[in-house]
């Protein structure tokens, strides 16, 4: 079995188009963060935007995503508005998730992006879960669950990566492995820093990819979720990734260093990409322009959107607590 994959003009150009997006939006989160226009927790995913545009290309509407509390990038892939998701950092109505979640909660049925997870390793058993629930009513149908390197020495990624082995469930397991749970290296966490072995425990297939590269990331994604729909059970992939910014705005990134920033910045995704469609005459520095524009215009309307949104009476606080009704 395997993925072929052919990069003509306008696959080069959307995956390129994916991670800009990514970034600028998180860039625009950055600065309104900086402004306290967005409170709470804000995580980026400056660095990784390869993983989920890549992961997300060998996906369609029937399969479901569980993301982590570095959401952002998995939202805006999967193809949430930048709207909708500014609106929730601001905590208005009109976010995804009625302004309740915030950055590390994004939420949206329709997509069946099934929300970021705040717990550490948290969205690994619900992937379980869904995966099980898909494999009796919506066969064909495959779970994405990214986490973290720091999430595989959890309790529940064994028994989820147990269960799902066990069972044959359709789960595709995404390790991003940036290296750094918090601000704890990898080397000092796991005594077997090759992630990827640990699904040999569990006899499940898979493969360690270059997670700085979306047509690496897609290439791998695309033969996994076809082994998941021909029944095969789950897999897993590890992505060597690295995030430029620090784990979160509160963190004061002093576990390393500079000029070890620098040399994974040389391996920036976006640049990479940007640079092997010019040079292979798939993009010229004219459609270049035209997609950074179209991506700052796309941002700016998501900034307004937000904020001409409304806030939540407080008479509606106590809804949601409880199921008003069980969904059809």
């Amino acid at each position: 079995m395997s993925a072929k994959l052919m990069i003509d003009r306008s696959h080069g150009q959307h995956l390129f188009r994916e991670m800009l997006r990514i970034r600028r939006f998180e860039a625009k989160c950055m600065e309104l963060y900086q402004a306290q226009t967005i409170r709470g927790f804000l995580h980026l995913y400056d660095g990784q935007e390869a993983v989920a545009v890549g992961i997300m290309q060998a996906l369609d509407e029937r399969d479901a995503v569980v993301a982590t509390y570095r959401d952002h990038g998995h939202a805006i892939a999967r193809g949430l508005g930048m709207g909708p998701i500014m609106a929730e950092m601001y905590g208005k109505l009109e976010g995804c998730s009625r302004g309740r979640g915030g950055s590390m909660h994004l939420f949206d049925r329709a997509s069946r992006f099934l929300g970021g997870n705040a717990i550490v390793g948290g969205g690994l058993p619900l992937a379980v879960g869904t995966a099980m629930a898909d494999q009796q009513l919506h066969p064909g149908a495959a779970t994405v669950c990214f986490f973290g390197e720091g999430a595989a020495g959890e309790g529940e990624f064994h028994e989820s990566m147990n269960l799902a082995a066990l069972w044959k469930l359709p789960v595709l397991f995404v390790c991003e492995n940036n290296l750094y749970a918090m601000g704890v290296p990898l080397e000092v966490a796991e005594a077997d820093t090759e992630i990827i072995h640990k699904a040999k425990g569990y006899n499940m297939p898979g493969e360690q990819v270059d997670g700085m590269n979306p047509v690496a990331v897609e290439v791998a994604a695309r033969r996994a979720v076809e082994s998941i729909r021909a029944g095969n059970g789950p897999w897993f992939l590890e992505c060597r990734t690295y995030r430029f910014r620090a784990h979160s705005m509160f963190d004061a990134q002093q576990y390393r260093t500079k000029e070890e920033v620098a040399h994974w910045k040389e391996r920036d995704p976006i640049v990479r990409m940007q640079a092997w469609l010019l040079e292979a005459h798939l993009m010229t520095p004219a459609e270049l322009d035209e997609i950074e524009a179209a991506v700052d215009t796309e941002v700016a309307a998501a900034v307004a959107f937000a904020e001409a949104g409304t806030w939540e009476s407080v008479d509606e606080l106590e809804r949601f607590v409880t199921m008003d009704e069980v969904p059809s």
